[in-house]
């Protein structure tokens, strides 16, 4: 019988890049020009994960053209792109553990909020694009988290059921949508403390970084 297939599901923005406060800051950027203030902790605790066009029309209307919105998430997204720019690299143990996992042919996959722009930017930035069967973003799935989506269209492409992948995830919407998909999640605290994970039954194992990931153990 041939063996079921396995997958290593990866979001990508504080996941892959330790990236977030970034993200965050170019919000804050972004809200200022508008003579609007927000809380940096509450924001990402409220919206890590969501597509950009969710958490403008969320912000600033859900009446909003697409067009209009489409102009606004672009704008921010620059600002992001400018401020991460020299801080770009994968967190540390990222490319060993692909290695080791292709190795054993485990499938690897992508599956994040990211607009196409930032998928570049980041993946083809680091010359990461490479390593993975496939990668879904923000343009592939009518929701994002916490909303399954991402992460079931990234297993469909993989070939390997919910249960046979495990999600790589730093944000708790991230870890609810791999519970909703019915996947086993590795939390990564590089934004925020292990804690914010402490209520999740789908949490096998919380890091710091990638290094000395048993893979074969995160199956078992």
């Amino acid at each position: 019988m041939t063996p079921a297939k396995r997958a290593f599901i990866f979001d990508m923005d504080g996941t892959i890049v330790d990236n977030m406060a970034f993200h965050t800051q170019s919000w804050v950027t972004f809200f200022k020009r508008r003579g609007r203030g927000i809380d940096a902790d509450e924001f990402f605790r409220t919206t890590a994960g969501r597509q950009g066009k969710e958490i403008i029309r969320s912000h600033m209307g859900e009446d909003l053209g697409d067009d209009e919105v489409a102009l606004l998430n672009h704008e921010k997204e620059a600002v992001y792109r400018e401020l991460y720019a020299p801080h770009l690299k994968a967190v540390a143990g990222f490319e060993d553990l692909v290695a080791e996992a292709r190795s054993r042919g485990i499938a690897l996959a992508v599956g994040t909020a990211a607009p196409p722009a930032n998928v570049a930017f980041t993946l083809d930035g680091l010359d990461l694009r490479r390593h993975f069967e496939t990668v879904v973003g923000a343009t592939d799935v009518a929701r994002g988290k916490p909303h399954p989506d991402v992460f079931l269209e990234a297993a469909r492409r993989c070939g390997a059921s919910p249960g046979n992948c495990i999600v790589f995830e730093d944000a708790p919407l991230g870890v609810e949508a791999a519970r909703r998909a019915g996947m086993r999640v590795v939390a990564i605290t590089t934004t925020l403390p292990a804690e914010a994970f402490a209520g999740f039954d789908n949490v096998i194992a919380i890091v710091s970084d990638f290094s000395d990931l048993p893979v074969d153990a995160l199956f078992a």
